[in-house]
């Protein structure tokens, strides 16, 4: 049975973490591919205006 791990991570003085879903294609196949990053809420916007 899975356990809920939400509630214990919400501490008063802990950072607000946020998951990334950036989809990027891929020039070999042309197909579509999936990246997934967890960061800090502060860093979300510089990272999804950087194109890699």
């Amino acid at each position: 049975m899975a356990k809920k791990t939400v509630a214990s991570l919400k501490k008063a003085d802990a950072k607000v973490f946020v998951k990334v879903i950036r989809m990027v294609k891929n020039e070999h196949t042309g197909g579509y591919q999936f990246n997934e990053q967890v960061m800090p809420a502060e860093e979300v916007d510089k990272a999804l205006a950087a194109k890699k």
